[in-house]
């Protein structure tokens, strides 16, 4: 029956079997036999800070995102170590490091009672503050920090909101897709790596190489303008499927369930702060991010943690746009659309594409944005062993792609990385490959998959070569793919778009340079670099400008 079920009534499975199985709120804070609730905050930038009313208070995992007028605001966000009790939490900011602004922050409490596979509930109650900043000078860095009234004070970072929208100046961004964390959890005490975090390694994954933490590094130095994530965050649930919770704490989950420990995001919070507390990071949600536990469809859990821009469909909070300079960025929830994992498929009831097909629209009649691309997790268009390609996100998406000509789409779900040549009508347009331009009017749209973030790496299909910078093969054919299909089968399919793949952790780090109106071209850049910054893969993407509708630059 779980199979069968969508996320939505796992959730009402699941609050029906906590009714069962009552726990009150002092046993649950108390961590009696009952409910064995784990106390502290499950990572180690909180260690020694103890879960009780007297502990001093602190401010950790800072995170920043952008409005949804990216342009002029800016959504601040941390984790507490404690209940705060009476204490208020501040962001002190303003625009040098003087500061001179303060704003009371919101918090906001998620509590998680989750289900111990082995007998009784493993409780978690977790706090995080927000505090929103408008009406700020576009690109200006804004600077803050973050203060209790009991006395604890961060340093002093700064972030910056959107370049506004038009063709004023050149900069960077970047993605990936598929993270986790590094570091075996705190909480609750004894869990064993390779439960709850990316360390369940297979033979060639060097086990002791941080994968997650070199690809965090690598971001930050680029020191992009913002950052974007594919789906398949933190990993708190590792089974991702949609369904109700177990925690387990070695091993897999029993049937019909999913392994979570909510400790988990700690972690993660903690891990992205250098670039996070700087660089805005915007989300897309996976399958992995289908957290039953947390009404609505497994998202309320990232509305207590996250601020995502609020400018889509009602109903699906990971699904909006951001526009930097001649740049739209869309971020979609390809778990409204999969074919392969159903647990929220349909969710939306057509919201979702409706708004796709009205936003690529507005985008594409805009005289200011000369790049559209796209990010969401499961693949239209990948070929490796364990997901390949969604039927389920090329019947919903690609015509639309293809019509107001989308220049890039960003995906992730398959831990490795992809990029297809241009495709349109479901077939590659032209050759692209290494340093190679492209014309998304012209050629098609280039599909990349960016699922190296940190979780161990999946392979190809059984013959199929990498083929990337210095390690080209001559015939890039795969004749044994495969797409989901709508019964949730595999059809096979022999593919010829698959012009660059590259097994080991990697991200895109995607440069803009706009066009001078009657002289030159708009330029976007996305290179591939692998964990230790190594580039092994370029393609230019560009845009005529037009001028009553005469297309001008060269």
């Amino acid at each position: 029956m779980a199979a069968q079920m969508t996320t939505a009534e796992q959730h009402d499975w699941h609050v029906g079997n906590l009714k069962r199985h009552a726990v009150s709120r002092r046993n649950f804070l108390a961590g009696s036999a009952a409910a064995a609730a784990a106390a502290g905050v499950g990572n180690l930038a909180f260690s020694g800070i103890a879960y009780a009313a007297d502990a001093p208070l602190a401010v950790g995992g800072r995170h920043v995102s952008f409005g949804s007028d990216a342009a002029s605001q800016l959504r601040f966000s941390a984790q507490l170590s404690r209940n705060p009790g009476s204490a208020k939490v501040f962001l002190d900011h303003g625009p040098t490091p003087a500061l001179g602004a303060t704003t009371v922050a919101e918090v906001r409490n998620l509590i998680s009672q989750v289900p111990i596979s082995s007998g009784g509930i493993l409780g978690a109650e977790q706090f995080y503050v927000h505090a929103p900043v408008d009406g700020l000078p576009s690109r200006l860095p804004h600077f803050y920090r973050w203060r209790t009234s009991d006395g604890h004070v961060t340093d002093v970072r700064s972030a910056a909101p959107a370049l506004g929208r038009g063709r004023s100046a050149p900069f960077r961004f970047t993605m990936m897709g598929d993270q986790g964390v590094d570091e075996t959890p705190s909480k609750p005490a004894g869990l064993k790596a390779g439960d709850y975090d990316d360390l369940y390694y297979k033979a060639d994954n060097q086990p002791s190489v941080k994968h997650a933490a070199n690809i965090v590094n690598q971001i930050a130095a680029r020191n992009g303008a913002f950052h974007i994530l594919a789906g398949d965050i933190a990993y708190a649930d590792p089974s991702g499927a949609g369904k109700p919770p177990n925690f387990v704490p070695s091993g897999s989950a029993p049937s019909g369930f999913d392994k979570f420990n909510p400790y988990v995001w700690d972690g993660y919070f903690a891990a992205i702060e250098k670039s996070a507390s700087r660089t805005p990071w915007m989300f897309a949600t996976g399958n992995h991010d289908m957290e039953a536990l947390y009404s609505p469809n497994g998202y309320g859990g990232h509305a207590k943690r996250l601020d995502q821009p609020s400018n889509g469909p009602a109903g699906c909070p990971s699904v909006y746009s951001v526009v930097y300079g001649n740049v739209a960025v869309l971020s979609l929830d390809a778990n409204d659309v999969s074919y392969e994992i159903t647990a929220n498929t349909g969710y939306s009831g057509g919201r979702q594409n409706s708004w796709v097909a009205s936003s690529l629209a507005k985008f594409r009649a805009d005289p200011n944005i000369d790049f559209i691309v796209c990010f969401f997790h499961h693949c239209a268009y990948s070929t490796t062993d364990s997901h390949a390609s969604d039927g389920g996100v090329r019947a919903a998406w690609s015509k639309l792609f293809d019509q107001y000509q989308v220049d890039a789409v960003f995906q992730a779900h398959n831990h490795i990385f992809e990029r297809t040549d241009p495709i349109r009508n479901n077939q590659p347009r032209k050759a692209a490959p290494d340093r190679s331009t492209v014309s998304a009017k012209t050629d098609g749209t280039v599909y990349y998959t960016v699922g190296g973030g940190g979780r161990p790496r999946y392979g190809f299909q059984p013959g199929e070569s990498e083929s990337y910078r210095g390690n080209v093969v001559k015939d890039n054919t795969v004749p044994n793919s495969y797409v989901w299909t709508p019964d949730g089968q595999k059809k096979a399919e022999s593919v010829e778009w698959s012009r660059v793949r590259f097994r080991n952790y990697s991200f895109i780090s995607i440069d803009v340079t706009p066009g001078i109106p009657g002289l030159t071209r708009s330029r976007m850049d996305i290179s591939a670099i692998d964990e230790y910054g190594r580039e092994f893969d370029k393609l230019t993407f560009t845009r005529a400008i037009e001028i009553g509708g005469i297309p001008f630059g060269s």
